[in-house]
């Protein structure tokens, strides 16, 4: 591959990842660190390693933001039901 398209790809990373630590919310976190995911994916396959991208593409952008997201629910939904007990 052409060394631009490395360097573009590596920029989009770079962008992804900042903006996946400014993120205060939770929520929007793991929805940002889904598109990293995505990002990384194009990356490997960038760099000719499509079964890494393949790995990275179900874990990264699929499954790790999913538990992030069940996760912050069932903290929210604790957190209003423990209010509501006191």
């Amino acid at each position: 591959m052409s060394d631009a398209v490395i360097v573009v790809v590596l920029l989009l990373v770079a962008a992804c990842a900042t903006a996946a630590v400014v993120q205060r919310d939770p929520a929007r976190q793991a929805l940002v660190l889904s598109v990293l995911g995505m990002v990384l994916a194009v990356l490997f396959t960038v760099l000719q390693a499509p079964d890494v991208g393949l790995s990275q593409l179900a874990v990264g952008s699929a499954l790790t933001p999913l538990l992030i997201m069940l996760s912050v629910r069932k903290a929210r939904r604790r957190g209003r039901t423990g209010r509501e007990r006191k």
